[in-house]
This record gives C-alpha cells, structure tokens and sequence, in this order.
C-alpha cells in the first residue's frame, strides 16, 4: 500500500462497482477496499517467480497491457507509473489517466537501476537494446488517453517534456487525521522508504555512517541486501511495518530523512503531518510541499533541503539541523498538511471526472447529432 495504492483506493472508493485489472495481484497485498473489486490479471501472473521477481519481466509490460480489451466500458480510469495508460479502449470510451510518473527506469532515473553495480549482467546488456523501444511506445501510448492527471507539478513538467502534453495537477491523498503532531523525541532520524534504487537510502545510510547517529530504516525491496551490507552499528532496519507501528516510529523520531527525488512524496506529508520536520534533497515533488529553513529567521519552515545528493551534503544538513531543530512547531507542520488530505484529493478527482464525463457525453451526442444531419 504505497501512494499509487493509496489513490487506487480512492478510485475504488468512488467506483464501488468498477472491474479492476492489473498486471499482477498478490493476494492481501491491498486493502479490504481494493481486494472487494472484481480483479483480472496479465498473463503476467503466471509467469514463474512473477510475484517475487516481476520487474524481469518488464520488457513484457507493453503486450500484458495491451492484451486487455477494455473497449466495452463507457469510462476507464488508469492508475500509472509504468505501462497502464496503454490499455486498449474504443472511441466510445473516456480515458483518464492519473500519471504518477513517465517510466521513470526509462527517463532519468535510468541509471539509478541500470548503472554500474545496479543489475545483473544480463540486465546490463538487455536494456539498451530495449531502451529505444520501450521509449517510444511509452510516448506513443502516452497520447491514448483523452485526459492525463498528474500527481505533482514536477510529474506535469516532465509529461510535457517527455510526452508533449499537458496535464492537470491533483496531488496524491494523505491520511492527515490519522497521524497527530508529536512532541517526543526519542534520538533517533527515520527513513520510510521502499528500498528501490532511485529511493536514494545508500545516501542516507553513508550519511548516517559518518553522523554516528542513530537511523531507523522501514522499508523493503530489491536493494535491501546491497544496503543492509552497507550499514554500520547505529543503522537499524526494521522490514516493512503496518501503518499503526509507522505512525509510532514518526512520532518518537527527531526527523525523517528523505535523500530520493520523488515525483510528489507522500512520506514527508506523512512525517509532518505528525509534527515532525523533513530533511529531504532538494528537487522533485518536496519542492511543493515543504517549505525549507533557509535561515534561523525564518518565521515559518516544515524542513530543510540538501541541495546535492552526496553524503557530505546530507551530513551537513543534519549538523544545521542540530543546531536549530527547536525552531520547529509540531503543530504548525501538522496543519501545514491539511490541504492535501485524502478528503480533498477525493474530491479533486470526483469533481474532474465528472466534468470529464460530461464533456464527453456533450461530444458524442453532437457527433451524432451531425451524423443524422
């Protein structure tokens, strides 16, 4: 349950009756309220080791999307951060797309997963042969639906960059009232963080390393091995937690450390809005939600930015932060939050939907009106 779960279940919530197709579904890896929708499956699913080691299957991603034929439905809303805005639909249907990123492994953060010491050899070797490819059907598909929402204005630069298209921009939801500011500071600095390449958390171990402070990691994935060999003694990694012991760790921790460029971010509307700061790299999506202590005068700040993804950089954030972390109002940072709770996202993409549909059933009516004409 990561952000793109998190607004799939409010696509769920909004169309309680809706078929749900996907690549690949791993029982009880979502929520009651997604688990409830009738879900169809890609041949994907019954490809060997396909729930552990999917992402080597990437290259089939555009044929498993396209294999569903969705042209039967009225209305399709794709949930995307990789291949679903490529379904096949009809001209009768109205395709929204909520982008949560262009396919980042094939953009700019390619060499986060397929630079030196990122991948296996055959990985190394396939991959930019496959590139080109996977660039171009990606653009190309990038223009079947009628509508693109993004998830942050930093998402909608990069769809214009990469796609040539505009888009409109709905934050993803938080869970404000479910987390409540903290005063407790128990000494240690948390990452929450899936331990993806491009999430950055080698940075922070390496930081944290040198600080000799204590960091707490909650997270799993793929480069958790190559990390977990990485870490010194005042490093503790404690495995993917359910929301009840993250709300705990948020609370008891000093801040929360966030060294990834993330197309929005949800961790750090998470960290304050239980009232504590975010010292986070300074590009992407933070850009829009944490305001930065520039200054021991700043009147307002949520956080703090590093402006290189080095350690050093980090280190010396963190020492700055040391120094004035009592300039941080637990209350102030929780209600900073607010503007982006799940209620107002949920809103946001009812309201653009419906005006969406409106407008399209205005075009087809007219366009059948000219035919009898």
């Amino acid at each position: 349950m990561r952000g793109g779960e998190k607004c799939l279940e409010v696509f769920c919530e909004l169309f309680p009756d809706a078929d749900l197709y996907t690549l690949l579904y791993v029982k009880g890896s979502v929520s009651p309220i997604i688990e409830k929708h009738p879900i169809k499956t890609s041949f994907i699913q019954s490809l060997p080791y396909s729930h552990s080691y999917y992402r080597y299957y990437l290259p089939l991603f555009p044929r498993a999307i396209e294999s569903f034929d969705l042209s039967g439905y009225e209305l399709v809303l794709s949930s995307s951060h990789c291949v679903a805005k490529g379904v096949k639909t009809s001209p009768q249907t109205l395709h929204i797309s909520y982008i949560h990123t262009p396919m980042r492994y094939i953009w700019d953060q390619y060499h986060h997963y397929f630079g030196n010491g990122r991948s296996g050899p055959l990985a190394k070797w396939i991959m930019p042969l496959l590139l080109p490819y996977l660039r171009q059907w990606d653009v190309k598909t990038a223009q079947l639906p009628a509508h693109l929402i993004a998830s942050s204005n930093h998402v909608a630069q990069r769809i214009r960059n990469y796609y040539k298209k505009e888009s409109i921009v709905i934050h993803p939801p938080v869970e404000v009232s479910s987390f409540k500011p903290s005063t407790k500071d128990w000494g240690y600095y948390l990452v929450v963080s899936a331990l993806a390449p491009y999430k950055r958390v080698d940075l922070a171990i390496e930081a944290f390393n040198q600080l000799k402070l204590p960091l707490w990691i909650i997270g799993s994935g793929q480069d958790e091995k190559r990390l977990r060999r990485m870490a010194g003694s005042t490093i503790r990694f404690l495995g993917w937690q359910p929301h009840p012991e993250i709300r705990e760790a948020y609370a008891g921790c000093r801040a929360v450390i966030f060294p990834g460029e993330e197309d929005f971010g949800i961790v750090p509307l998470e960290a304050m809005a239980s009232g504590k700061p975010v010292i986070a790299y300074g590009k992407g999506g933070v850009l829009e939600t944490v305001v930065p202590l520039k200054n021991s005068d700043n009147s307002y700040a949520t956080g703090l930015f590093f402006d290189e993804q080095t350690p050093e950089k980090l280190v010396e954030a963190v020492q700055y932060f040391e120094l004035h972390r009592d300039h941080f109002d637990p209350m102030q940072l929780h209600e900073h939050v607010k503007p982006f709770d799940r209620q107002n996202f949920r809103e946001k993409i009812d309201q653009c939907i419906t005006s969406r549909v409106q407008e399209f059933k205005e075009t087809i009516h007219a366009q059948k009106v000219q035919r009898v004409l």
